[in-house]
């Protein structure tokens, strides 16, 4: 087990700079009061007109500026048929955003020289060897790992029949009775699509790296996970399983005339020919693998603590050349699926080029968005913390309410 280096002047230094995260700090430029206000009703306008036009039940939005909270509400219904109204603490499940967490763990774990992201998976992984169509069995790293380079897929990405499906490869939101362990094998199992290090691919890619954490910490990962992340920056309802689903806002799926109460499970049609299957209640299920890629749960006050943490150098858990590399692209001339103005760093989408992607953020913006209605990006050139979550998918992360947020805060919207 690595040590636990929570007692050391830098990391106690650091705990005090998150706890004060919402706390007025000394800002280097603020929008006027008038400016600070009209953001304020964009926002409002943004959030009530995609609750009155029914396209999401409930949001909670968390906008920090220079360390400063600028913005926060929850609007809307936690539960619609019991007419709960959302809370602030609500939690959500992060899917996807389980990713730049996991990653972070992953970073703490190389500063502490556990990891390499040279690495060859089968270095923890002996058994993983995956092969290409051709039969040959090519080196997978750590790197390809956290980049979303190493040849793997998801199985809601691919056609019923393909081999992701004839496998039994969980995508890390259904209600699996799997091991971890078992996930791997099956992983392994299939074919990889491409040789790694020559393309950018969304995968399970996560996955395989939070069992290569629990092997190279020692533990199992959701307790490298608190060790590393969510104890030192206080994300007490940062977690894999949730004991007592009370505070869980309920997940809708997109509907007409209304999104719809998802079932259990859901089937949730993706682009391309692909399905998700995600079930609920898997966050409540003590039993069901941790998966790194899509497993966590939290709200938007831990996730906000998480981006600020990362936004100001690494905080609690990370140096800041650590920070720089993640939220740097280190896909060279690759391109992620559709986003040539994006690269990808070590857990999230990096912005390159802010005309070409016609968008008002800066370059370096970081950012990731999930199937169950969550969004969140960090711009460090404005100084920037914006946490968008919703209880609906697909439209809370992949629709238009992600990006007319972001619009409302940079003053794009009416």
């Amino acid at each position: 087990m690595w040590p636990f280096r929570s007692l050391s002047r830098r990391t106690v230094l650091a705990r005090s700079a998150v706890a004060t995260l919402a706390v007025a700090a000394p800002a280097l430029s603020r929008p006027a009061k008038s400016e600070a206000d009209e953001r304020r009703a964009r926002l409002d306008r943004v959030i009530d007109r995609a609750i009155a036009a029914r396209r999401i039940v409930g949001s909670v939005v968390l906008v920090m500026q220079d360390g400063d909270i600028v913005y926060r509400r929850a609007a809307g219904f936690a539960d619609r048929e019991a007419a709960s109204p959302m809370r602030e603490d609500a939690m959500f499940r992060l899917a996807s955003l389980s990713k730049p967490i996991v990653s972070v763990a992953a970073m703490a774990l190389v500063e502490r020289g556990g990891l390499d992201p040279q690495d060859p998976v089968t270095k923890w992984l002996p058994d993983f060897r995956p092969q290409t169509a051709d039969g040959k069995i090519p080196e997978i790293t750590i790197h390809h790992l956290l980049t979303h380079t190493s040849g793997l897929s998801y199985g809601f990405l691919q056609p019923p029949d393909s081999p992701y499906q004839r496998a039994g490869i969980s995508d890390g939101l259904d209600r699996s009775d799997i091991t971890l362990d078992e996930e791997i094998r099956r992983i392994a199992a299939a074919p990889l699509l491409y040789q790694p290090g020559t393309r950018w691919g969304y995968s399970l890619a996560t996955d395989v790296l939070g069992a290569v954490i629990a092997k190279a910490a020692g533990e199992p990962l959701p307790d490298a996970v608190r060790r590393f992340v969510t104890t030192p920056l206080a994300m007490r309802d940062t977690t894999f399983f949730v004991e007592d689903g009370a505070r869980l806002a309920v997940p809708y799926v997109d509907g007409k005339p209304e999104p719809a109460r998802m079932a259990d499970p859901q089937l949730v049609p993706f682009r391309g020919p692909g399905i998700i299957h995600a079930s609920p209640s898997r966050a409540l299920d003590r039993q069901a693998f941790p998966s790194g890629g899509a497993g966590l749960v939290s709200t938007a006050g831990d996730y906000a603590r998480l981006a600020e943490a990362i936004r100001l150098g690494g905080a609690a858990v990370l140096k800041a050349s650590t920070v720089q590399r993640m939220t740097t692209s280190q896909i060279g001339d690759l391109t992620p699926s559709g986003l040539p103005a994006w690269g990808f760093g070590y857990g999230a989408f990096v912005l390159k080029d802010s005309a070409l992607a016609k968008s008002p953020q800066g370059a370096g913006t970081w950012t990731f968005n999930c199937a169950y209605g969550q969004s969140f990006f960090v711009d460090p050139v404005e100084r920037l913390t914006v946490v968008a979550f919703t209880n609906t998918g697909l439209e809370g992360g992949f629709g238009a309410f992600p990006i007319e947020i972001r619009d409302a805060v940079y003053g794009r919207s009416s």
